[in-house]
């Protein structure tokens, strides 16, 4: 799962980088379906990184990957 996971965060990376940003994979839950990742760069505190974490990266895992039921953004 974490590969997949890492595959579907490669597309998703190259417009982060057009701002300057980046997101990082750290872990996901199985049993929860919890997928923690941080965000780097611009992204991290910039006043769009929730909408870019729920409407982008978790619109993306969980359209992709069923066992994926969110994902959070970790300091």
């Amino acid at each position: 799962m974490n590969d997949r996971i890492e595959e579907l965060l490669v597309l998703i990376r190259p417009r982060l980088a057009m701002h300057g940003g980046n997101v990082r994979f750290v872990d996901f839950d199985e049993e929860s379906g919890l997928v923690r990742v941080k965000l780097e760069g611009a992204c991290s505190g910039c006043p769009l990184s929730e909408l870019t974490l729920k409407a982008g990266i978790e619109a993306l895992l969980m359209s992709e990957l069923e066992e994926v039921n969110e994902v959070i953004a970790i300091d």
